[in-house]
C-alpha cells in the first residue's frame, strides 16, 4: 500500500525510493511511542496512519492510502478519526505535521479550524492561511542536489584547437 501510494502521489519525492528497512525505522527507531493505525474496508487495507503518542496529543507522522480512494477524501477522514480518538481519550491536541504554504499536497491541513502553527518558537493561531507566503517558508527552496546541479561554472580553458 505504501509503495502504491508513493508511486501515485509522490513519485518524484524524497521518499519515493524508500525501502522496507527505512520505512520500519520511521516506526521502530524512535524514543517516542509510535502506533500504526490501519483502516480497512471489508478485508482490504485502504489506509494507514503512523501516529506518535506524545504527552499532550496525537502527532500524525505520516499517513498513506490506496490512491483509488483519493476522491473520497480519505486523508481528511484519517484526520477526523484522529480528532475523535483524541477526544475520546481526553487528549487535547492532534498535530497534523508540516504545513507548507502554497503546497497543493499539504493545503488540506489549512481547511481545519482551530489550527495553530509553531512560529518563532511559539504556538500561534493560524488565522488566514493565505497571509503566509510560500516564498518565505524554509522548505520552499529546491533540494541542495538540484541547486548544485544548476550551478554554471565558467570554462577554465578554451575549447578547440
Amino acid at each position: 500500500l505504501f509503495r502504491k501510494y508513493l508511486g501515485a502521489r509522490h513519485a518524484r519525492g524524497g521518499m519515493a525510493d524508500m525501502d522496507v528497512f527505512e520505512f520500519a525505522a520511521m516506526i521502530e527507531e524512535t524514543p517516542i511511542r509510535t502506533r500504526v493505525a490501519e483502516y480497512t474496508l471489508g478485508q482490504d487495507l485502504i489506509a494507514v496512519s503512523l501516529t506518535d503518542l506524545i504527552d499532550d496529543g496525537l502527532s500524525m507522522v505520516y499517513s498513506f492510502y490506496d490512491p483509488s480512494f483519493t476522491k473520497s477524501s480519505i486523508g481528511t477522514y484519517l484526520i477526523l478519526d484522529h480528532i475523535a480518538l483524541a477526544k475520546e481519550a481526553d487528549i487535547p491536541y492532534v498535530y497534523l505535521g508540516y504545513w507548507v504554504p502554497g503546497s497543493p499536497k499539504m493545503g488540506y491541513k489549512a481547511r481545519f479550524s482551530g489550527l495553530e502553527i509553531y512560529l518563532n518558537k511559539t504556538w500561534t493561531p493560524l488565522g488566514d492561511p493565505s497571509s503566509f507566503s510560500a516564498d518565505l517558508h524554509p522548505l520552499n527552496s529546491e533540494p541542495i542536489a538540484e541547486q548544485v546541479a544548476g550551478i554554471a561554472l565558467p570554462d577554465s580553458k578554451p575549447v578547440g584547437p
